[in-house]
């Protein structure tokens, strides 16, 4: 199936240069487009830089389509890192994950063999082991079952972004930092013509591609179009180490941990994140985090809270990626999604393709913006 499409030396406007957004216009740039960033704040700085930055499909079974684009987010990953360099940003050290109760224990197993029988990547060692091979720090008992996924990382978002905007404004491409999107035209056939900018300014552009994280839906409201939207935010913490006792991103009881460079630690917890509502200031979010990661990595007792931050996640009302162009607006796109960290290289890609062929690509079937009702 086809939709319209732009040429490539036309303008396309990109709303919200996070992961998902830096991607998809280094990949417009880097074929010709005339690509114009446009984000209220910095590039790189919103959930992007909040987010636990986590490179995987181990976590996304539920649905094999979905579970598929993870995979071949994982291996654009790989592709993109032969094509720009690795840099500092890529951290291809593989992912643990135990956990704290035999219930969970057994679903943590039988999720190991569900993604062994479609190829995963995926070892069953002991606490014992891990200690011995990978991560001597951990507190973890010596006879859990730790799952080690080698085929996943961890990025750091913001330096990646920084990255594809540097590389695309080379080959030509505008910034429009600081400053939000007020308004979208659309000229007397229905198509996009124009944004309009919260300093005054007014561009004239071919195409504008939505990938405006939670701002999505506001975005989206600007042509008439309703995008469903969770609400569901998410603390991190960042903490100071003078050494960083870890290699690898990791599920814990509790808490998840991953480095974060050279002298930095991130934490993270769905349990944490349910007490969010409950009016809990970040500060006190972010002590009960590093609390529970000195448990799991004695050493970070040594270490100090730099920041807590909550943020909110960029998720469509079912928890899918809304992706691709809205046909009933010729020249609007959106790239929409949790996992954007995973999925933002092959969105990126996919998506180009897309806006310059007008073809559809399959693996994005069942992710298409349509699928919501207007």
């Amino acid at each position: 199936m086809s939709v319209g499409c732009v040429q490539r030396s036309e303008r396309v406007a990109v709303i919200g240069v996070g992961i998902l957004g830096a991607s998809v216009g280094w990949n417009l740039s880097r074929h010709g487009s005339e690509v114009v960033f446009i984000d209220a704040g910095q590039p790189g700085e919103g959930v992007t830089n909040w987010s636990f930055s986590w490179v995987n499909a181990s976590n996304k079974t539920g649905r094999r389509s979905y579970f598929d684009l993870n995979v071949a987010g994982m291996a654009a990953y790989r592709e993109l890192a032969e094509t720009i360099g690795p840099g500092s940003w890529w951290h291809p050290s593989g992912h643990l994950r135990w956990a704290g109760d035999p219930a969970a224990e057994a679903k943590l197993l039988e999720t190991a063999e569900l993604l062994a029988s479609w190829d995963y990547g995926v070892e069953v060692c002991t606490g014992a082991e891990v200690r011995r091979r990978l991560e001597p720090a951990l507190a973890v008992p010596g006879k859990t079952p730790v799952l080690f996924y080698p085929d996943e990382a961890w990025v750091h978002g913001r330096q990646l972004v920084g990255c594809l905007v540097d590389r695309a404004v080379e080959s030509g491409a505008e910034r429009r930092f600081g400053t939000a999107v007020c308004d979208i035209g659309i000229g007397a056939d229905g198509s996009i013509r124009s944004v309009t900018l919260a300093d005054g300014s007014r561009l004239d552009v071919d195409a504008v591609v939505n990938a405006a994280g939670s701002a999505a839906s506001r975005v989206a409201g600007l042509i008439a179009r309703h995008l469903p939207m969770r609400r569901e935010p998410g603390a991190v913490t960042r903490i100071d180490c003078a050494r960083v006792p870890v290699r690898r991103a990791m599920h814990a009881p509790h808490v998840e941990i991953r480095p974060d460079g050279d002298a930095s630690v991130v934490l993270h917890s769905r349990e944490i994140d349910a007490l969010i509502d409950t009016g809990e200031e970040p500060a006190e979010l972010g002590r009960m985090l590093h609390e529970s990661a000195k448990h799991v990595v004695p050493e970070l007792g040594n270490s100090l809270i730099a920041q807590t931050r909550v943020a909110h996640r960029p998720i469509p009302a079912d928890g899918f990626p809304s992706v691709g162009a809205v046909p009933s607006v010729p020249g609007y796109y959106e790239a929409v999604s949790h996992s954007g960290i995973t999925l933002g290289p092959v969105i990126g890609r996919l998506l180009a393709s897309e806006i310059f062929s007008g073809k559809r690509d399959e693996m994005l079937a069942d992710f298409r913006p349509e699928r919501f009702p207007q």
